[in-house]
């Protein structure tokens, strides 16, 4: 998978107060990090993710490129909403936190939640785009909230001038009833991480209430509820497969002790073949042979014990 160092960008101006996304623009924010940075880190263990905010009175850097995800929440919790945002201050720090990353052979990518209005100029936003390019970054956007003509128009121009070889992404998402995060698992940005959609119709968990994941449990927020099951899971084939193999054994043993029968069924006359065709053949003898057949044991009787008076 691709090796990345990879800096998010979050918006918490004010505008992220407003509760027309579940729960809310900042917590749906905040969750969505969450699962940015699994699936960055789930792809290729050696990428790295950083954390920073562009509200307030200016942006600043909550978490530089790590691979602890108890930092970046960390990060999250420490962030306060205030202020209006510094969109093209912001993005120009994130490019200076990627140029200093430690391994150089990671791409430098910078995702942007944007939920509030574009105080930038079209054109201050196209410049921008094309020195970021030069210098190898791909920046993806996340827009939300507020989604007028005129915010859109600007990110889609910036998303024009800066598209390159790595990818860089635009992912404009409505309010509705559904996570932020769950949408965003179906935009370009996170789909070429191989993340399963949460709550889909993936093979994984299909039949609802899975959300997606394996066993319905999130390895990534729980790793050991999810080890645990899996290895309950494991045990529970071994002693299936090992139970019918012992059946087959006691099966293909009563077997070997009933002898095969070679002898045909019908002789040759058509008659019943073995023992149970002698006895038909005894009982259909004539009745005055079989008298006849005593009468002869009865004589060699007589002359036995005449013999034995004699001696």
């Amino acid at each position: 998978m691709v090796l990345e160092a990879t800096m998010i960008v979050v918006d918490n101006s004010e505008s992220s107060r407003n509760g027309d996304y579940v729960p809310s623009r900042w917590e749906a924010q905040s969750d969505a990090v969450n699962l940015i940075f699994s699936a960055k880190t789930q792809a290729n263990p050696e990428s790295s993710v950083g954390l920073m905010s562009m509200g307030g009175k200016g942006p600043e850097v909550l978490v530089t490129l790590t691979t602890d995800f108890g930092k970046v929440l960390d990060g999250i919790h420490r962030t306060k909403i205030r202020g209006s945002t510094h969109l093209a201050t912001g993005i120009q720090i994130a490019g200076l936190a990627l140029k200093h990353r430690q391994n150089k052979s990671q791409r430098q990518r910078i995702i942007v939640f944007t939920c509030s209005p574009i105080a930038e100029s079209e054109g201050q936003l196209v410049k921008l785009a094309k020195r970021m390019k030069k210098n190898n970054i791909s920046i993806d956007f996340i827009a939300f909230g507020d989604l007028e003509p005129e915010n859109t128009k600007k990110l889609e121009a910036f998303n024009e001038n800066i598209k390159g070889g790595d990818g860089s992404h635009l992912a404009i998402i409505p309010p509705g009833p559904s996570l932020l995060s769950d949408t965003l698992v179906t935009t370009p940005i996170l789909s070429a991480d191989g993340v399963a959609p949460r709550g889909g119709t993936d093979e994984v968990g299909a039949d609802g209430g899975g959300g997606g994941f394996e066993f319905g449990v999130d390895p990534s927020t729980d790793p050991d509820l999810a080890l645990a099951l899996r290895m309950s899971m494991e045990s529970e084939m071994a002693r299936q497969e090992k139970e019918g193999k012992a059946k087959d054994e006691v099966k293909g043993d009563s077997l070997e002790g009933i002898p095969e029968e070679n002898q045909p069924l019908l002789d040759g006359q058509g008659e019943a073949s073995g023992s149970g065709g002698d006895k038909m053949d005894e009982d259909k003898k004539d009745p005055s042979e079989a008298k006849e057949a005593k009468k002869e044991g009865d004589g060699d009787g007589d002359g036995d014990g005449d013999k034995m008076d004699t001696a």
